[in-house]
């Protein structure tokens, strides 16, 4: 396929040492930084809807409303895609569980939130927004998938675009199952032509690659490393705080994301 650009205009970041994308780029630099709340604030959502919703629906709001604020654009007007490997993986052993045991005591407000567009639905129900939004997932592939989502429509209806990617602490087998062993989420909004308001340009190319891309690799320590999501998008994070390098993703099975960084002149 021919490279696909698209330019970065917002980017939203949180987990449980991370409150945003300026603590990142402190973080990189070597200083210290506070620890943000245990819960994401997600103050895009009205404060009963905040109490309601789950952790994965806070992580998801939070970050992109950092993304939008950061680029000026109305969160009403953005199709959005979001994308995440497990879900909410609280929510989906409780469930297991429940209906393992005594399946007339589950919840109803829980499987309402167990679904995959749950964090969509709150987004676009808080911002009134009307445009097309999508959840996706591709196990460990789902951050590169997600980005593949997002840019592809950001060129193919020439407009900005909301990618949201995120996931949260698993719990019990599935918990076992993911690999993830706390919280992460990342965003941004991506336009298909440089302006203003534009950080850098991404450049992307698909390319094909071995599965063991998907298999995680030995485990050095790094915080990271203890979310799917978090280890998939870090290189493409270290970029972002540098504005420019190349860095590469799985986006499927079989298939890469070349991404070549560079600032927005």
């Amino acid at each position: 396929m021919n490279a696909l650009h698209a330019f970065v205009e917002g980017i939203g970041v949180w987990s449980a040492t991370l409150a945003d994308f300026a603590a990142l780029k402190a973080q990189e630099r070597g200083e210290s930084v506070a620890a943000p709340p245990a819960r994401p604030p997600a103050s895009m959502l009205p404060a009963s809807e905040r109490r309601r919703a789950p952790e994965s629906v806070l992580l998801a709001v939070e970050v992109a409303s950092q993304a939008v604020a950061m680029s000026g654009r109305e969160a009403g007007e953005l199709p959005c895609v979001f994308s995440s490997a497990y879900g909410d993986q609280l929510i989906s052993d409780y469930m297991c569980a429940t209906l393992a045991q005594a399946p007339t005591e589950l919840s109803p407000t829980r499987f309402h939130n167990s679904v995959h567009n749950a964090p969509a639905g709150y987004w676009t129900i808080a911002t009134g927004c009307h445009a097309p939004s999508s959840a996706i997932t591709a196990g460990h592939a789902s951050f590169g998938a997600g980005l593949l989502e997002a840019a592809s429509l950001c060129i193919t209806e020439q407009q900005p675009v909301l990618l949201v990617c995120s996931d949260i602490a698993g719990h019990g087998p599935i918990g076992e199952m993911s690999g993830s062993q706390a919280a992460f989420g990342c965003a941004l909004v991506l336009s298909p032509q440089a302006g203003e308001r534009s950080l850098m340009r991404l450049d992307l190319t698909l390319e094909p690659h071995a599965g063991s891309m998907l298999h995680p690799a030995p485990r050095t320590g790094a915080w990271q490393e203890a979310n799917p999501t978090a280890s998939a998008a870090w290189s493409l994070m270290q970029n972002l705080v540098r504005g420019s390098g190349e860095c590469t993703v799985a986006a499927a099975e079989t298939l890469a994301l070349r991404i070549v960084m560079e600032t927005s002149a």
